[in-house]
């Protein structure tokens, strides 16, 4: 039976589960705060990097972010406040820096990340028209520990190889080769530019009868008799069967119903800009010792770092983006960045990268869709299958494999 979706959030998660369900018959609307031109999912790296590269809680991250902290390199930073689910959300991200997490979700990323994957070659053959590179992620390393420590666990994995200098220089050209330790490419990782995916999804969307109402913040659910019944504007009043939130680091929605959710917004940074030709590098570069992408697009770079932890302000600090610059160049030639475009954003970070999915506990037919942090992008179509699946199918948490697997409401 087809059913009539509201979806709260128009991001990239908002967006790629409303082409799903759209796809399945059902009658879907979108609402979001915004005009969908410049939010989270416009801004980030575009990594698609779900396979063979550490979760961003793993084992050392707290060491190593500390000795960033204290030679003022560090990516990681942390804004203090008075608010006791962020400290907790701290507790749960070092007590999921472990070896047995790290293995485990790393399996979960290789499954869900073949299914993004096909997801995304799927909906370029229906026409949603996007920027995709699919050759690979260079892995860079700055510190010997972590860079032997990685070719420890990549050793005889088929699906990633060690560059000799010589190699790095050539994907790479603007490296200072003397001051990287080693990199490895990861060949089943990709990268696309959001900006096309974002405004493909959209206009194909809208092709396909998808109302997207935008500029509107949903301030409050309606709730009768254990189910919702409409999203609250300050302008309008929307109804429907299924209700999705797919609102990002936003959690006013689920703390007005009462739920807590255990994730922080992580503010992140990303410029992006002209370059000489002869530097721009060949596929997309992860600078792991100091959190930092670089992107090449058809027509651009982008640079792509920090997480500011507990930060709600979306405001551009142009000091940060030059001290990004300015760390990155720290093992690189100079270079000059022509036609230079800022961005701030806020990710929706769990403690443990797990996504936060699945059917709200008191309300049934309110769905979460959120979470995703730095894996909005990787993870976008094997979310929006997920989701699919669960409301196609009047399936419950207890009834989806997938859920119960993925979902950080399960995995603690």
């Amino acid at each position: 039976m087809n059913k009539k979706i509201l979806i709260i959030g128009g991001g990239v998660i908002g967006l790629m589960n409303a082409y799903y369900l759209s796809q399945a018959g059902h009658k879907v609307t979108i609402i979001d705060e915004s005009d969908i031109t410049n939010n989270t999912s416009f801004g980030n790296a575009g990594l698609l990097s779900a396979f063979e590269k550490d979760p961003l809680s793993h084992p050392g991250i707290i060491l190593s972010t500390f000795k960033l902290i204290l030679q003022g390199r560090s990516p990681l930073t942390f804004t203090p406040r008075l608010d006791p689910l962020l400290y907790k959300w701290l507790i749960k991200f070092a007590t999921s820096a472990t070896h047995q997490r790290l293995k485990k979700t790393l399996i979960l990323f290789e499954r869900y990340g073949k299914l993004a994957v096909e997801g995304y070659e799927n909906i370029l053959k229906n026409g949603v028209n996007f920027e995709m590179h699919q050759n690979g992620l260079l892995l860079v390393y700055t510190e010997a520990k972590s860079y032997k420590a990685k070719q420890k666990q990549l050793e005889n994995n088929p699906y990633s190889r060690e560059l000799s200098k010589k190699e790095i220089k050539q994907m790479l050209p603007l490296t200072k080769i003397d001051k990287v330790q080693g990199a490895f490419m990861l060949k089943r990782d990709s990268h696309i530019d959001p900006k096309t995916l974002m405004e493909a999804l959209k206009s194909k969307l809208i092709k396909n009868g998808v109302d997207i109402i935008t500029n509107q913040r949903v301030t409050k659910l309606e709730k009768i008799s254990g189910k919702i019944t409409a999203a609250i504007t300050e302008a309008n009043r929307y109804e429907a069967n299924t209700f999705l939130l797919a609102t990002g680091a936003d959690t006013s929605l689920a703390k007005e119903l009462g739920r807590e959710l255990i994730l922080t917004p992580a503010k992140g940074y990303s410029i992006t800009f002209n370059m000489e030709k002869s530097l721009q590098p060949k596929t997309a570069a992860l600078f792991v010792d100091i959190f930092t992408a670089l992107s090449p697009r058809n027509n651009s770079v982008r640079i792509t770092s920090k997480l500011e932890l507990g930060s709600k302000n979306r405001e551009i600090n142009p000091k940060i983006i030059e001290k990004m610059v300015r760390t990155l160049k720290q093992y690189t030639v100079d270079f000059e960045l022509k036609n230079p475009k800022s961005w701030a954003g806020l990710r929706p970070l769990t403690p443990n990268d797990m996504p936060l999915i699945g059917r709200d506990d008191q309300y049934n037919n309110l769905i979460y869709a959120t979470g995703l942090g730095w894996l909005g992008i990787t993870m976008a179509p094997a979310i929006a299958h997920i989701i699919e699946n669960l409301v196609s199918n009047n399936l419950q948490n207890k009834d989806s494999e997938d859920i119960l697997l993925f979902s950080g409401f399960y995995q603690g």
